[in-house]
Formats: structure tokens, sequence, C-alpha cells
């Protein structure tokens, strides 16, 4: 099997992006570098006495509450850096999301439950449905974090060259699935737990009370109808642009054809397809404990606030009922889901034969999150000095003002904020560095503008999604381009990133115009999400 890695960068604007992408430094000294610019314009700011009326808070006198900017410099914020430096890191909220959630999605994948679904989804495939059947499982695949990438996208090239097709049209189809569909689905998941726990960081840092808590089901309306509308498009773009601009396949002649053969195209086996059947009555069992939970007077994920007796007899209140338990319950919801799908998956296929298999891979799922670890804690704390300095309320509070100033409508402030996340996206690859610096700005700028951190968070997602397929700088990029070299030796960087171009216009100007729709129509972003959200003042 041939494996050729490029190693010199392209030329043109592209090799001008890999270039100037390759000399940026790690994510984690990014952050390094931000903290202490962050101390200089604090330190700046400070001397020069920038401030704002902060948009919600009142003093005894009935006046707005005057924010000062404050130096990082000085003796209570040093104080407060070293002082409060375990807990700052600890707290910072989406580290425990991102860590439950990955306890139970280790098992899931190490166990082979992941791999095995794609293959058994999409091997039968039809070959009429063949495209979408691929895009939509490909979209699906995003769950099973690395699978996605790992399995699907090498297994949609030999489904398509079995059905005569071009291998590389299929690994188009799924790589636009995987990666430019990254935030399409049919229910929330790892993703959103990582961007709400950073959303909900920023929130808390402006200091801003807009009666908003974090849940990670805030953007599952919208990932389904990125779900829906993007499955057509990847299926158009693929049968209509892709596979005739690639012509008839022709395999190299001193190409390794064992591909038709290998492990991704064989059938599952008994024991695979007998765990499949375990893991769906797992699901179905979580599922239901879950509905036991929530369902029903006196069920602990759902708080129904009484009234005190003689307040009800007088009429002068109604029952309360809070489903924020239940939102907050989704993270733990997930944990169980992927935990026990995956240990009934590997119980039954035989890669899970004693309790201490299924520690290991919850060890191991864990080691994988070292790097991130180390990123949190950077991220961390730069979020909380930015709130530390007042820098985010009051660049939000004046970014705000000018918005309102240029008169232009909300939906295309949204618009404008995809596209900036889409070009920033093609030199920050990390998406979780990425909203981790834009987070505590946009949150509460776009909140003094009456829209809501879940709107803020669909706006960010859809424009770091689009452009993942043709940035170099993307981690899987170079995995993928591996995938095709197997099909096609000289396929190149260039090669790949022109094959994925015109994916990446059609999804980002169709996920343009979906949100901006979405602020217009004011659809609610998810169960308990408002697009808009009204401050509350005192």
């Amino acid at each position: 099997m041939a494996e050729k890695v490029l190693t010199t960068p392209g030329k043109g604007f592209l090799g001008w992006v890999e270039r100037t992408g390759n000399r940026l430094p790690d994510p984690v000294f990014i952050f390094f570098y931000l903290i202490i610019l962050l101390m200089i314009i604090s330190l700046t700011c400070w001397a020069l006495g920038v401030s704002a009326q902060h948009p919600t808070q009142l003093d005894t006198g009935g006046n707005p509450v005057v924010i000062k900017a404050k130096s990082l410099l000085s003796p209570d914020n040093i104080r407060k850096f070293w002082v409060d430096m375990p807990k700052t890191f600890t707290h910072f909220p989406p580290l425990g999301y991102v860590l439950v959630a990955m306890l139970g999605a280790g098992v899931a994948e190490r166990s082979g439950l992941f791999a095995s679904a794609i293959r058994a989804s999409v091997r039968n495939a039809p070959r009429a449905l063949l495209t979408p059947t691929i895009a939509l499982i490909a979209m699906l695949s995003n769950h099973a974090t690395d699978a996605g990438y790992v399995v699907m996208i090498p297994l949609a090239a030999v489904i398509f060259a079995a059905a005569g097709r071009h291998p590389l049209a299929g690994i188009a189809c799924a790589f636009a699935g995987v990666s430019g569909g990254f935030s399409a689905n049919i229910a929330p998941g790892q993703l959103d737990a990582l961007l709400y726990g950073i959303t909900e960081a920023g929130y808390e840092a402006a200091g801003i009370d807009g009666g908003w808590t974090a849940n990670i089901a805030g953007n599952t309306y919208l990932i389904i109808a990125l779900l829906i509308i993007y499955l057509p498009i990847i299926w158009w773009v693929t049968d209509k642009i892709i596979e005739p601009r690639l012509g008839t396949w022709a395999p190299d002649s001193d190409s390794d054809m064992s591909s038709y053969s290998s492990e991704e195209d064989k059938p599952l086996t008994d024991a695979q397809r007998k765990g499949l059947r375990w893991a769906l009555n797992a699901l179905i069992g979580v599922v239901l404990l879950w509905v036991v939970m929530t369902i029903g007077p006196g069920t602990p994920l759902i708080d129904e606030t009484a009234c005190p007796p003689d307040d009800a007899a007088a009429g002068n209140c109604s029952p309360v009922t809070n489903y924020g338990p239940f939102f907050r319950s989704l993270v733990g919801g997930f944990l169980a889901l992927f935990l026990f799908t995956g240990w009934a998956y590997g119980a039954a296929a035989k890669t899970i034969n004693t309790h201490k298999d299924l520690v290991n891979m919850m060890s191991e799922a864990m080691k994988d999150m070292g790097y991130y670890l180390v990123l949190a804690f950077a991220a961390a704390h730069f979020v909380a000095m930015f709130g530390w300095s007042n820098l985010g309320l009051i660049s939000a509070v004046h970014g705000a003002g000018v918005i309102e100033a240029s008169g232009l409508p909300l939906p295309i402030v949204l618009g404008l904020i995809i596209v900036f996340a889409a070009l920033l996206n093609l030199f920050v690859g990390s998406a979780s560095a990425k909203w981790a610096l834009l987070a505590p700005v946009l949150v509460p700028m776009l909140m003094l503008l009456g829209i809501s951190p879940d709107a803020s968070t669909a706006a960010y997602r859809v424009g770091d999604g689009a452009t993942n397929i043709i940035t170099p700088l993307m981690v899987y990029f170079p995995l993928v381009l591996v995938f095709a070299q197997r099909w096609k030796k000289d396929f190149g960087l260039g090669s790949l990133t022109a094959m994925m171009i015109p994916y990446s216009i059609y999804l980002l100007i169709s996920g343009i115009i979906l949100v901006m729709a979405w602020i217009m129509l004011g659809l609610p972003f998810g169960p308990g999400a408002p697009a808009t959200i009204k401050l509350v003042t005192g």
C-alpha cells in the first residue's frame, strides 16, 4: 500500500496558509503569550481609566454601576492568580464536561462498538443511495470521535470502489460529512459538552445576569436542521461536482489493490453482530432510565417548586416546573450511554472479558486527554484573567455600542461572526482553543444586543466546521491525504484541498443562511434555549 506524505508546502494562497499556520506556536503557548499581552493591555487600560457602564447592575441610587479596567499586575490580582490557581483550573466548566463524557466514549471506542456500528451502517447501502448513506453515517459518526475519521473515511473509499465508483469521491463524501458537517447530528454529543462548557465560562466571566443556564442540548434543533440541509448538499456536490471532475477511476498499475479485501470491508463476525444487539438493548435501557427519572411528578430530574399552601389558596402564585436538572444531567447521561453500550458490546464481542478491561479502557481514554488537560489549564487562566481585568465586559459593552450605531441587523452580525470563525479556523485548528479566545468577548457582546449564548455558540460552530476540510492545520488532514494516496499515488495536499473546497463553500453559505433565518424567525436553538435573551437589571 502506497503511503506518500507531502513534506513540502504548496505554492499560491494555499501554500501561504500552510506555511503561515505551521509557523504558529502550539495553542498552549498561544494562550501563554496572550496572557502576557493581556497583562500589558490591562495595565495600560487601568492607567488610562478605561471604563464602561454595567448593562444590568445598578448602585444604591439606581444608577448604572461603572465598570473600570483592572490591572492584572495589581496586588489583588497577582495574589488571586497564585492562590486560586487550583480552583481556576478545576472549576473551568469544559474540563468536567469533557472528561466525564470521554470516560464513557473511551469504552465505546476501544471495545469496537463505534467501528462495528459504522461498518454495519454503510456496508449494504443500496447503490442508488450510496452517497447520501455515506454522508449521513459520516455526520452521525461525529459522536464516535476518532472512529469517524479512522474507520468511516477509508471504508467509504472501499465501498465506492466496490460499487464501481471513484474511491476518492467516497473519501471526499465521508470527509465532508465527518469534518465539514462536524456540528450536524440528530443529538448533542461531546462537541456540545466542550463548546457549552466554554460558553458558560465566558458567560460567568462577564458577570452579566441574563438568567441563562447552560445545557448541552441548547443547539439540538439547529444541529438537526444542519443535518437535514447538509445531507442533500454533500450528496449533490459529490455526485454532480466532485465525481465528474475526478473522471473514471483507473487504479495505478503498481498500487496495492488489497484494499478491496482489507479489514475495513470485511463482513461483521457473529460476535460483532451479537455485540451490536447487546449494545442496542443497553441503549434502550439507558434511555428508559432517563425517561423514568424525568417524566412524572416527584422525579429527580424535574424540579417542581410548589406554592406555599396559604399563597396557593389565595391564588397568589402558581407552581413552577424547572427542567434545569434534566439539561444538566445530559453530560452524565452521555457517560452512562457510552459506558453501558460499549460494555455490553465488548462483553458480547469478547473485547471486554473482565472488569479490569473496562477500567483499562477508561484509563486509556484519560491518557488521550493529556494534551487537552494542558490546553485547558492555559485556557482556564486566560478566560479567568480576562474576567478579573474587566476587559471582556468593557469590550463587549463598547462593541455592542458600535454594532448598534452601525445599524447592522442582528442576522447580518451573526453571519459576519460565522465568516470570521471560518477564516480563523484556517490558522488555528483547535475548536476549543478558538472558542476559548472568542467566547469571553462574543458571548457577552451579543447578549447586550439581545442574542442568547446559545445563538452565539451556534454561530461559532457553523463557521468552525465549514473550513475544517480545507485547512492543512486540521489534525486529521494528513491522515485523509494518506487514505487518498492508497488509491492514487500522486494525490497531493493541493489535490485534497481543491477537492474539498466546493463542499466548504456550499456548507458555509448554507450554514450562514440557516443561522440568519433562525434569528430572524426567533426560533429556539434547542429545548429551553431561546434565540434571544433579556438581561436582568438590578
